[in-house]
């Protein structure tokens, strides 16, 4: 696995830049066995229903999920704050909710990355609205200088306030198949 990556000219504007590993594959699958184990504990004898915020959190999400040890039902929820930038727009644009009925039920959001905050502010007032018995969230990564009002329940790697791609994470839709975490340098 390299441990630095430069992109080329089919990158456009980002041509040139140089990427560094921060979080190795190996790094990432032992963190998400602790938090699994952690949420198989919390969830005892109850179904969750898991809702993946696409499309970032999809690897995580996959992994997470076999890793558990408890039943759960899953469903997606698509939202967007960046287009193709690398800093948040400010504004969050649902772009496809969820379909299963989550009123009395415990609900886990599964993330890939808190950066503004602005997202999963929009995700915790939206589904809160929905009369549900808890949400809670699960983050494979949280920037430094996140700031919000509650807890992240099952937190992966707090980051450098750095652009992240790989395993999962994109640059306009590119670079999500990278096995390892890497930020521009």
């Amino acid at each position: 696995m390299k441990s630095t990556i430069i992109l080329d000219e089919s990158y456009g504007k980002y041509s040139g830049q140089e990427l560094e590993i921060i979080l190795t594959p190996e790094q990432i699958q032992a963190r998400i066995r602790e938090l699994a184990q952690k949420i198989s504990a919390d969830y005892q004898g109850r179904v969750p229903i898991f809702i993946g915020v696409l499309n970032g959190s999809f690897i995580f999400f996959a992994d997470l999920f076999r890793e558990l040890t408890i039943d759960g039902e899953v469903d997606f929820i698509k939202i967007s704050s960046y287009a193709d930038e690398t800093k948040s727009s400010g504004t969050v644009l649902l772009l496809k909710d969820i379909s299963c009925d989550i009123s009395k039920r415990d609900v886990i959001v599964v993330e890939d990355i808190i950066d503004s905050g602005l997202s999963i502010k929009f995700l915790k007032r939206r589904l809160e609205e929905s009369n549900t018995n808890s949400v809670r969230f699960a983050a494979l990564l949280i920037k430094e200088h996140t700031r919000i009002d509650f807890p992240i329940d099952y937190l992966g790697f707090r980051i450098p306030d750095r652009f992240v791609v790989g395993y999962g994470l994109d640059l306009a839709q590119k670079l999500r198949n990278l096995k390892a975490v890497y930020a521009f340098k």
